[in-house]
């Protein structure tokens, strides 16, 4: 016996096919279909290649343990349709920031694609651990590689600085591998883990370990990133270019004395706090500490360029689109 009534069934496959991307068509659903409850709906699973180039280097993916994990990750892509959809979204602000961070300090380009599965590209994340930021650091590590992290300021905030950061850390576990691959997987299981099991299960490949399931797959999560950032619209994420996150224009403001009171200075400045606070999230109080004296560049945004604006939008990746 039929429980749902059709009008559900209908609603329920339009929904899906507006969260997918995929096209709704009522001929392919007859009235016979939806009497016994038959109706398919367009689930699909995206091509895994038969290689993929990361950091220069070619990674054959028809072995069928490299193409079963690599599947793996594909499909979390393309059916965690919101976090993946804003991911691009929030890649079109920040992706211009970091790619010219990467090059300075000689890091692969590929790998602003860690930044997309550590933080789904958002500078406010923080993990149940206590990881923070963009390139989610641990306090320890943020001030290891030279971010100041207190109670009033947390650079693991910043945008640039903890990019910066994330280079620096990069660059180090490059000079312990001298493979970019390894380096990826050390980024989440460590830099003496990985040495320590490639040596301890003779192998020379760093996806040719078992490791924990985390460290295991996180190699095949940024390598999936960087499949669906080259071509989303084959995972369904069909996106036009006044969908992506405008890049919010701003002045900088230098001080070298501390702000007692963060909204009042603000409003003199000709904005708001919240809007203070979202330029510069590393600002962890309503007021800034600086006994030190130390240099700090605040972004003030301009208010006539702080609205979204049909056609004003340009795309960083002009793949992220459609026309």
């Amino acid at each position: 016996m039929n429980l749902y009534p059709k009008s559900l069934i209908i609603f329920a496959s339009l929904a899906f096919s507006l969260n997918t991307g995929y096209a709704f068509s009522p001929t392919k659903v007859n009235s016979e279909q939806i009497s016994t409850g038959t109706t398919a709906l367009p689930y699909s699973s995206p091509k895994v290649p038969e290689s993929v180039m990361f950091c220069g280097k070619k990674i054959d993916l028809t072995r069928f343990d490299r193409y079963e994990r690599m599947d793996r990750e594909l499909l979390a892509f393309a059916y965690m349709h919101s976090t993946s959809i804003q991911t691009i979204k929030r890649a079109n602000r920040y992706f211009p920031i970091v790619e010219p961070i990467l090059k300075k300090h000689g890091i692969p380009d590929d790998f602003k694609y860690l930044m997309a599965i550590e933080s789904n590209c958002s500078p406010l994340a923080r993990s149940h651990a206590g990881a923070s930021g963009l390139w989610q650091f641990m306090q320890t590590t943020g001030r290891e590689y030279g971010l100041e992290v207190n109670k009033n300021i947390d650079e693991r905030y910043h945008v640039e600085k903890s990019t910066v950061a994330a280079c620096k850390y990069i660059k180090a576990a490059y000079a312990k591998y001298n493979d970019w691959i390894a380096v990826a997987a050390a980024y989440n299981g460590g830099q003496a883990r990985i040495a320590g099991q490639m040596n301890k299960q003779h192998v020379q490949e760093t996806l040719d370990l078992y490791l924990v399931e985390e460290t295991a797959r996180y190699v095949y999560r940024i390598i999936a990133a960087k499949i669906m950032f080259s071509n989303p619209a084959a995972f369904g994420f069909r996106l036009k270019a006044s969908d992506l996150y405008m890049q919010v224009p701003y002045k900088e403001v230098t001080v070298t004395t501390g702000i007692s009171d963060l909204a009042a200075w603000a409003q003199k400045q000709g904005t708001t706090y919240a809007l203070l606070k979202n330029l510069n999230p590393w600002l962890r109080d309503n007021f800034l500490q600086n006994v030190s004296g130390r240099t700090y560049v605040l972004k003030v945004p301009i208010q006539e360029g702080m609205y979204y604006k049909t056609n004003s939008i340009v795309p960083h990746d002009k793949r992220w689109i459609v026309e």
